[in-house]
């Protein structure tokens, strides 16, 4: 299949940065603190993509559902002093976003992890910032897959959603991507695998981020 787009819409974790050991970390010191068991590092692969608070009532015990909030407050603290600890891009995305830049695409991310952080973590990692719009989860404002953030930033880019290429790692972004009339793109460097993006609505699925030159 050949693309002709004009923008490109990210996620964020598990696409442009690998988040997971710092998201695991700080969720393990919050489980520990209100006495429930840590989880290995692999398995919080299933758990992120939908928000902090999603992610602590997957961490939680089925029947410990009570500590949901104590859980989310303390792993926010500790995620809001340790978030750089392991963090990092992934190999080629520097490259990628920078050569989009230069042929004139526009480009946006969109997370759900909060807003605050989002903004954290995008300042901390581009320098000059090349992403024209940049949004986590805001309050009032329903989560991916819900698509009313990612219409939001094709209105105020005003580029229809039909140019828009949505590149993620997730069932919950080939979902968003689908719900806006974007065109879902899943990533294999990502936490999740080959059989989820394509079950969930990815037309392409890419290992590397030089393949989506590429298409």
């Amino acid at each position: 299949m050949r693309f002709t787009y004009r923008a490109v819409l990210f996620d964020l974790d598990g696409t442009l940065a690998d988040s997971l050991a710092d998201l695991a970390n700080a969720t393990n010191v919050a489980l520990m603190a209100v006495g429930c068991a840590p989880h290995p590092r692999k398995r919080y692969r299933m758990m992120v993509g939908d928000g902090a608070r999603q992610l602590c009532t997957r961490a939680l015990p089925m029947d410990r559902q009570d500590l949901v909030e104590e859980t989310l407050k303390r792993m926010r603290a500790h995620y809001d002093a340790h978030c750089f600890d392991e963090t990092k891009l992934y190999p080629g995305i520097l490259d990628l976003v920078r050569t989009l830049a230069e042929r004139g695409c526009k480009l946006a991310v969109l997370s759900n992890k909060p807003d605050d952080f989002t903004q954290r973590m995008m300042a901390h990692y581009f320098q000059p910032n090349p992403f024209q719009i940049v949004y986590g989860s805001r309050a009032g404002v329903p989560l991916k897959p819900d698509p009313t953030s990612a219409l939001e930033i094709a209105r105020q880019l005003n580029i229809p959603v039909s140019e828009w290429l949505y590149l993620g790692d997730t069932n919950t972004d080939m979902q968003t991507a689908r719900a806006a009339g974007m065109v879902p793109v899943g990533v294999l460097w990502g936490f999740r695998d080959r059989e989820e993006l394509l079950t969930s609505g990815a037309v392409e699925v890419i290992a590397t981020p030089a393949d989506l030159l590429k298409l």
